[in-house]
């Protein structure tokens, strides 16, 4: 990011490009080639990046990306809201971001379950994007199936 004559470090509109243009050839190339990657596709007027792979516990995930003046915003929509057992399920997800890093459980203004995270444009980078996306594939890969059967299980029957 370049430092502008007043001295902040609002990024330039040469940044913005700089960023885009990072994103979009490093998506579209060695990630688009990954063999888990299922779909790259791109939204230039929402600037939106959306990366679809698959995954064990369920069909595939898509992970956003959404590119922000200061910021690379990202989300993945990790399950909906159960019908029952909010409480439980919320403070499972609330005790596992404790321990997370680059990403943490939110909901969504559908009340849907999603992972979200976002990186500052001043530290983004191949190696970053390739982070990002590793965190949030190992995330529903843990906690997906758990948080389905804490979320959905049903009372038991009575006898």
């Amino acid at each position: 990011m370049s430092e502008r004559p007043d001295g902040s470090g609002t990024p330039t509109p040469e940044d913005l490009r700089a960023a885009h243009d990072l994103i979009d050839e490093h998506l579209f190339g060695p990630v688009r080639a990954a063999e888990y990657v299922q779909h790259v596709e791109y939204d230039p007027e929402l600037r939106r990046w959306y990366v679809r792979f698959g995954c064990d516990g369920r069909d595939a995930s898509t992970i956003y990306f959404d590119l922000h003046q200061r910021t690379l915003r990202y989300e993945l929509y990790f399950m909906p809201n159960p019908p029952q057992n909010h409480l439980e399920l919320y403070h499972w997800l609330l005790r596992r971001n404790h321990d997370l890093y680059g990403a943490r459980f939110s909901l969504g203004p559908d009340d849907g379950v999603y992972l979200t995270g976002r990186v500052a444009l001043e530290h983004l980078s191949a190696a970053e994007l390739d982070r990002v996306i590793g965190v949030l594939y190992e995330l529903v890969e843990l906690w997906f199936q758990p948080a389905i059967t804490l979320g959905f299980r049903t009372p038991a029957s009575p006898s």
